[in-house]
């Protein structure tokens, strides 16, 4: 037993980190102040500056750092080539005035400080960048991803991640006294053929792969093979010497539009939220609380200047850029903290002689401290500030029924019933999405243009990823009587806005249906089978007027004695009593019926 030694301390410092995380981020919520800063308050208390639960910051960071290369991957998904397009004006214009302003300014500050010209751009680009593990989970915590300041942060963000490439490629050349005399083509070919390569791994393999194992109904697998793209255009884009989380990235953006999409979003999320959190809390682990403590006021005025600089810049190009007071003021407060980013560009500026080691470290504590700083400002700013500019500016339209990008139907089961459903909504205009868990059902239905996924509806994750909380009517139509009442019971408790209609494949289904509260229901067959009955009457003689009127009477007959029998369908007998009670009253009622032709009763009794 080698590394039986090892495992204790493996362990502590899992229950340690699992245990901070289960004591900080809640207290952090509930005072409204997110979970981002509940993970860095966990991270600075039990790191080797608090009470020393955990030493090895190291391997916490090398591990957390997936967390960013997942939550990339999962942007990714939601971000579809098309959409990029039409937002290249704000990633192209916001994104690229925020990064060149904000380095522009902050490296100047940084000059006057007295910091050489490279060691001045070094620290003027880093500080330039804002962190993407901060914002986004703190703008989706509030609702406000979709919302004008949102997209812009998005778009920013963007450009940003994309923009940390070239910054990190260019700090060789500090380090030169002269620019080289030739390009780098091997690095710049070995880049452009790993971007060839997971363009192909995306659009190629990856369906074909997922369409086996999806076949083969083995979720673990599915989880495997989620893992390791992930993981693996990272991998790739790594050993080109890009960013990790640009590959990953890029391999969202490719399977955005694939069937199997939310069923992936299902599987990365929980493994990205916590690899995530460790992350942040990575972060505060490593914050140098002595250096702090020995420079209290250039730090506070370090950090202070940056959160204002940025916050300046960043509010005057929203409000050049079209932004209300109010989206303008949010998008700025938003974006003015350092970045996860920026400690990989100030620790790999060390080596080259861009920065010395304490203008790396003090950098990256400045970064960290603003990274703690911004979740308090946003939330206060949210309590304080924001209702205040709302007052002042002008109320916007009213909002679409439906939002752009998502579907006011989501139909679970896209087999027989789920497909007519599909087909008569599309002819109507209106969007739907459907799941199924069939992936050749699926990639037939796509290719007649459904907007079908694979995915399980089963999982209220899959749900959520499909679409449930903004689409308003829910039409489960699958064959399983499980799976149709576990999917009505995770709406009714997690999606309670929801129109819930129902296929029940008989009558105790309809009832455990009633049970669970759904809003309507339609039992297989049964409509069918009276449409094939009215047209047998109209062959023995009855009009279509009388054929039509027969079979609606026991239609109404039938349902009604479905609600009736409701309250002790489990009891068996009392069920039977009520079936002969429910079979004379319908026979009086066809006998007192006087548009039954009094021929065709005979014949019926002469056959019987």
């Amino acid at each position: 037993m080698p590394q039986a030694s090892e495992n204790p301390d493996m362990l502590t410092t899992l229950v340690a980190l699992l245990a901070a995380v289960a004591v900080a981020v809640p207290i952090s919520r509930r005072l409204g102040f997110g979970s981002v800063l509940g993970y860095l308050v966990a991270g600075v208390a039990i790191g080797p500056q608090g009470l020393g639960a955990v030493l090895d910051t190291g391997r916490v960071q090398a591990i957390s750092e997936f967390g960013v290369v997942m939550l990339l991957f999962l942007i990714g998904l939601e971000v579809r080539p098309q959409r990029l397009w039409v937002m290249r004006r704000a990633i192209f214009g916001l994104g690229s005035a925020q990064v060149v302003l904000s380095a522009a300014v902050l490296g100047a500050f940084a000059w006057i400080a007295g910091a050489e010209v490279d060691s001045a751009a070094v620290l003027g680009a880093g500080f330039a960048l804002s962190s993407t593990a901060i914002v986004l989970p703190m703008l989706g915590e509030r609702g406000l991803l979709k919302t004008t300041a949102g997209r812009d942060v998005f778009a920013v963000l963007l450009f940003q991640d994309l923009a940390f490439i070239p910054f990190v490629a260019v700090l060789p050349l500090l380090a030169q006294e002269s620019l080289p005399d030739h390009v780098p083509w091997h690095d710049v070919g070995r880049a452009v053929l790993t971007v060839a390569l997971i363009l192909l791994i995306g659009r190629v393999v990856v369906p074909r792969a997922f369409r086996l194992i999806g076949g083969a109904r083995t979720p673990e697998v599915f989880t495997a093979m989620a893992l390791l793209i992930v993981l693996g255009t990272g991998l790739l884009a790594h050993e080109a010497g890009l960013s990790m989380s640009l590959g990953a990235f890029i391999a969202g953006v490719l399977l955005s539009d694939n069937e199997y999409r939310h069923e992936l979003q299902a599987d990365i999320e929980p493994f990205e939220g916590l690899l995530l959190g460790f992350f942040f809390m990575s972060v505060g682990m490593q914050t140098d609380l002595r250096l702090a403590a020995h420079n209290p006021g250039t730090l506070a005025a370090g950090v202070v200047m940056l959160l204002l600089a940025k916050t300046g810049i960043a509010y005057a190009i929203g409000r050049v850029g079209g932004q209300r007071p109010r989206d303008a003021m949010r998008f700025a407060l938003a974006l003015p903290q350092g970045s996860e980013f920026s400690f990989v560009l100030f620790a790999a500026a060390v080596p080259v002689g861009a920065l010395t080691d304490d203008q790396a470290t003090f950098a990256t504590l400045v970064a960290a401290v603003s990274m703690a700083a911004t979740p308090l400002l946003f939330a206060a700013s949210e309590k304080l500030l924001m209702p205040r500019l709302a007052g002042r500016t002008k109320a916007p339209p009213p909002p679409l029924p439906v939002l752009q990008g998502t579907s006011p139907v989501l139909i679970c089961g896209f087999g027989r019933v789920g497909q007519v459903a599909g087909r008569i909504l599309r002819m109507s205009g209106i969007g739907f999405a459907a799941l199924d868990r069939d992936p050749t059902e699926v990639e037939v239905a796509r290719r007649f243009g459904s907007r079908v996924f694979y995915g399980d509806p089963t999982r209220p994750e899959v749900l959520r990823a499909a679409g449930a909380g903004e689409a308003r009517v829910l039409i489960v139509a699958l064959d399983d009587i499980e799976a149709t009442l576990r999917i009505v019971e995770i709406a009714r408790r997690q999606f309670p806005h929801l129109f819930v209609l129902a296929r029940a494949r008989n009558r105790r289904h309809a009832h455990l249906l009633m049970d669970r509260g759904v809003d309507g229901f339609v039992r297989d067959t049964f409509y069918s089978t009276l449409k094939l009955t009215e047209m047998a009457l109209r062959e023995l003689g009855m009009t279509e007027a009388e054929a039509s009127r027969t079979t609606e009477l026991f239609r109404q007959h039938d349902e009604q004695q479905l609600r009736d029998t409701h309250g002790f369908y489990t009891d068996e007998q009392q069920l039977r009593q009520s079936a002969q009670q429910a079979a004379e009253e319908l026979a009086a009622l066809f006998e007192a019926d006087e548009r039954t032709p009094s021929r065709l009763r005979a014949d019926m009794v002469t056959d019987r």
